[in-house]
């Protein structure tokens, strides 16, 4: 019965057999395209037995167990883990029903190594390469190599970061042989999509402020445009969650009681809560009555109200009024 399901009727049994409170927290993490597609399954799913219960369960948990072995050492260190505890027929059969569904990222093997290893072996590579490979790392890792880039090439790699478009399985194969490490077997052949302006700005954001404003500056020179773009990216409105009460107070004397309740009607309740507790209650109580008057909002009008406070607490940034804390700069000295 479980090999006649398909996997959106299997996704329906999983999440039944779950139950509410385990459901609920699967359900949280789904657009609204996949949980209508899910509960449409689930509303025709009729009745299942508890045999084919059981089957969909296992199947759901072999497939876990396989993608962590997978992310800890490949398919081959998979395959031979699961034929200690399970034998070989077991294992294999669980290896080759679940390989065509699994993807294993780019440069998984790379995530696992040192940042100084990593960048004592690229760095005298092309600037293309290094930023190729920085592109597919995590981005706390990829921060660490960047700063220890020569300063010349810091710029031209960011650079290629941000206009990377499409890389081909192919390049990706070539780049990782010259990193001696060889793609597993369950790559996806379709088209990997790397870097552009959000890896960059996330790579930014973690690195030390020299770096950032070097690089930022490398952009303007070269192409004002996207500087531009990576800048709006590199602190959001919601990230005012991050700052500490004192600097939200400081940034609130700077920001325009109508800027201010139009980026709020697009906002997070956290981040409300994080303004209302920086002002005055008769304030907070004006704050939102104010949004409140503004009605249906487009928007457009709402991200402009957001980047015109975000472009004032880079500002008084700048200033050092405010501090903005990145990558280990978020350790404090008591």
């Amino acid at each position: 019965m479980k090999d006649a399901l398909t996997g959106k009727q299997k996704a329906a049994v999983l999440v039944l057999s779950l139950g509410e409170q385990i459901s609920s927290k699967i359900i949280e993490k789904l657009d609204q395209n996949e949980i209508e597609q899910l509960f449409l399954e689930i509303a025709n799913l009729g009745k299942i037995s508890q045999d084919t219960i059981e089957q969909v369960s296992q199947e759901f948990y072999d497939m876990c167990l396989v993608t962590d072995y997978i992310n800890q050492g490949g398919v081959a260190y998979a395959r031979d883990l699961l034929e200690k505890a399970l034998g070989p027929e077991r294992a294999e059969s669980i290896i080759k029903n679940l390989t065509a569904s699994l993807r294993v990222r780019p440069f998984d093997f790379a995530r696992k190594t040192d940042a100084s290893q990593l960048l004592n072996f690229i760095q005298g590579e092309h600037p293309q390469t290094i930023a190729l490979i920085l592109a597919h790392l995590d981005p706390d890792q990829t921060a660490r190599i960047f700063s220890g880039l020569p300063p010349d090439k810091q710029g031209e790699v960011a650079y290629r970061m941000a206009t990377i478009d499409g890389t081909s399985p192919g390049i990706i194969s070539e780049v990782e042989s010259i990193l001696e490490k060889q793609l597993s077997t369950v790559m996806s052949k379709s088209y990997t999509s790397a870097g552009g302006l959000k890896p960059v700005a996330e790579i930014l954001n973690r690195v030390d402020r020299a770096t950032e404003k070097k690089i930022i500056e490398g952009f303007e020179d070269r192409d004002p445009e996207l500087a531009e773009q990576v800048k709006k990216l590199l602190f959001v409105f919601e990230d005012m969650l991050q700052l500490d009460d004192r600097y939200v107070q400081i940034i609130l004397r700077e920001v325009d009681s109508h800027d201010l309740a139009m980026a709020l009607k697009g906002a997070s309740e956290s981040v409300y809560q994080k303004i209302a507790n920086n002002i005055s209650k008769r304030a907070a109580e004006n704050l939102k009555d104010e949004i409140g008057y503004l009605g249906p909002v487009r928007i457009k009008d709402v991200e402009e109200a957001q980047q015109k406070i975000v472009s004032v607490i880079r500002r008084l940034e700048e200033q050092g009024q405010v501090i903005i804390f990145r990558g280990e700069e978020n350790q404090i000295i008591a």
